[in-house]
C-alpha cells in the first residue's frame, strides 16, 4: 500500500519509547566521596553510526560495546523496519545483517527515532540516498528541534522532504533516483549536518564534498573508511576547517566494531569526582577522539587532578583510563573553538564551573540553544535554583563561581525531558550544601541506562522523592 502524499500532522506520532505520564523525581544527596572505577556505557555518537553503516554493508557486522540507551535501540528498531536484521547475542554483541547500499525497503509505518537528533539527522541522510518514502517523528523534545538545516542540503541532492513549520518533525522525505553530488559550505560547524551530507554522497555518482567552518566530530569518517569507502580529508587555509571528500558508490564490506565508552557519558561520574570531597575515580576504556576531548583540556586548565593511563587504539578510536581526583578549580574562558569539542558537555562544565573560584566564561556555544532543550536557559535556571548566579547572550554564557564548599544546593531543577541537563544537576546535588533533586529521571535512559546503579556503585546517594521548596 502506496503511502499518502502529504506529511504526516504532528497528532500521527506515536513514538514506541514515549514517557510516562507520571515524572520521576530524583533527589541527590551531598556528603559521601566518590571512590572506585566503573565502566560508563559505550559511545553513542559511535553506537548510531555502527547500526547505521553496518545496515549499509554486505555481510554480517558485529559490534560490542554497543549503548543500549533508547536512542541507540531506536536507531536499531528503525533499520530492521527497512530490512536490515539486527540482533543482541547473549553475550552482549550485536549482529547486523547488512542489506548493502541501495537495499533498504520502505518501511510499513512511521520511523520513531526517540529522543535522539542525531539519529533523526543521520538517517536522514541515509533515506536521502534511496528512492524510497519515509516518514520520521520522535518524541516531544525532538519533535521541536529544527530539521530544516539538515533538509536543505538534502534537496539540493535531490531528495524531496516535507516538514512541519519551522523545519520540524514529523517529516516526509522521499530518497533521490539519482543523487547528486554537491559541494557543500557548512554555515555552522556541525557532525550531524556533514554526515548526512555524507551519507547521502554514497548512493552519489561522483565526490560529494562537504566544507567545515571549524573541525567537528570525525567518527563517520573514520567509520567510512573501516567500512570500505573512499575519502579524503584536505586541511584548509587559515582558521577555516577541513574539506571532507567522498567518492560515491562504494561497496561497503561488513567490519566488526568495538565500541569505545562515551566521553560525554564519562563527564559525568569524572566532574562529581572533581566537586566531591575525598574522591578518586577511575574510568576504564574512554575514547579519546581528539574532537571529543574538549572538555578534558578544559577541566585541566581550571585545575582539575585529571590524568590519562594505558593509552591505545580500539576499532579505529584512540581510547584511554581516566582517573579523576577531587580538585580545586579555578575559572577560566573556553574560546569559542572549542564548542564543536565538547558541545554535549557544557551543562556539566557549567556545573564543575560552579565550585570553582572566580567566573567561567563559556564562548561561541549558539549550538546549545536547540538541542534537546535550550541548555544554555535549563542550566542557567538549574544553577539559579541552587543558588549559583549565570550571565548569559545568544551565544555564550558565564557562570559565577561559588567555590569548592559554597554551592548552597537544595533546589529542585526543571530537566524538559533532557538527560544531560538531569545527570548534571544530580552530580551537583552529590557535592553541595544541601540536597538538590531533578524533576524528572526517565530522559537519562536515552543515552545513560545504567547512570544510577553506576554512581551508586561509586558512592552516591539518591532518593526518588523531591524536595519541598
Amino acid at each position: 500500500m502506496s503511502a499518502p502524499s502529504h506529511a504526516p500532522q504532528p497528532q500521527a506520532a506515536q513514538p514506541q519509547g514515549a514517557r510516562p505520564q507520571a515524572a520521576r523525581p530524583l533527589r541527590a544527596h551531598p556528603g559521601r566521596p566518590l571512590r572506585g572505577g566503573a565502566r560508563v556505557p559505550g559511545d553513542k555518537s559511535i553506537s548510531h553510526r555502527a547500526l547505521m553503516f553496518g545496515a549499509l554493508a554486505v555481510g554480517e557486522t558485529r559490534i560490542s560495546g554497543l549503548l543500549e540507551g533508547e536512542d541507540v535501540l531506536a536507531t536499531a528498531a528503525a533499520f530492521r523496519a527497512m530490512g536490515a536484521e539486527i540482533a543482541r547475542g547473549p553475550d552482549g554483541v550485536w549482529s547486523v545483517a547488512g542489506v548493502g547500499l541501495g537495499g533498504l525497503s520502505e518501511p510499513d509505518d512511521l520511523l520513531d527515532m526517540g529522543n535522539s537528533g542525531t539519529a533523526a539527522r543521520l538517517l536522514m541522510g541515509v533515506l536521502a540516498g534511496h528512492p524510497i518514502r519515509c516518514f520520521l517523528s520522535g518524541d516531544s523534545s525532538l519533535r521541536a528541534r529544527p530539521m530544516g538545516r539538515v533538509a536543505d542540503p538534502l534537496r539540493q541532492m535531490g531528495a524531496r522532504i516535507e516538514t512541519r513549520s519551522g523545519g520540524r518533525l514529523p517529516l516526509m522525505i522521499e530518497g533521490a533516483e539519482a543523487v547528486l553530488p554537491i559541494e557543500y559550505d557548512l554555515p555552522v560547524a556541525s557532525a550531524q549536518v556533514k554526515s548526512a551530507v555524507l551519507l547521502a554522497g554514497l548512493m552519489a555518482r561522483g565526490a560529494t564534498t562537504v566544507l567545515e567552518p571549524a573541525a567537528t566530530r570525525d567518527h563517520s569518517e573514520r567509520m567510512l573508511r573501516h567500512f570500505g569507502a573512499e575519502l579524503r580529508v584536505e586541511d584548509r587555509p587559515g582558521d577555516l576547517g577541513p574539506a571532507v571528500t567522498l567518492v560515491g558508490e562504494p561497496e561497503l564490506r561488513a567490519a566488526d566494531v568495538a565500541v569505545p565508552a562515551d566521553p560525554s557519558s564519562a563527564a559525568f561520574p569524572l566532574v562529581a569526582a572533581l566537586i566531591t570531597p575525598g574522591s578518586e575515580v577511575r574510568l576504564p576504556g574512554i575514547g579519546l577522539n581528539p574532537t571529543r576531548t574538549g572538555l578534558f583540556a578544559t577541566l585541566k586548565e581550571m585545575g582539575a587532578d585529571l590524568t590519562i593511563e594505558n593509552e591505545r587504539v580500539e576499532g579505529g578510536e584512540p581510547v584511554g583510563d581516566l582517573v579523576a581526583r577531587h580538585s580545586a578549580l579555578t575559572g577560566v574562558e573556553v574560546p569559542p573553538a572549542r564548542a564543536p569539542s565538547m558541545i554535549d558537555e557544557y551543562p556539566i562544565l557549567a556545573v564543575a564551573a560552579a565550585f570553582a573560584e572566580g567566573e567561567t566564561v563559556m564562548r561561541g556555544v549558539g549550538e546549545l540553544r536547540v538541542k534537546e532543550s535550550d541548555r544554555i536557559a535549563a542550566t542557567e535556571a538549574g544553577l539559579a535554583a541552587n543558588g549559583v548566579s549565570t550571565r548569559s547572550g545568544e551565544d555564550w554564557f558565564s557562570v559565577t563561581g561559588k567555590g569548592p564548599d559554597g554551592v548552597p544546593g537544595g533546589g529542585t531543577v526543571e530537566t524538559h525531558l533532557d538527560h544531560r541537563i538531569a545527570m548534571s544537576f544530580l552530580c551537583l546535588g552529590l557535592a553541595a550544601q544541601k540536597a538538590a533533586a531533578i524533576d524528572d529521571a526517565a530522559a537519562i535512559a536515552t543515552s545513560f541506562p545504567d547512570f544510577e546503579p553506576l554512581m551508586r556503585g561509586l558512592g552516591a546517594e539518591f532518593s526518588g522523592e523531591a524536595i519541598d521548596d
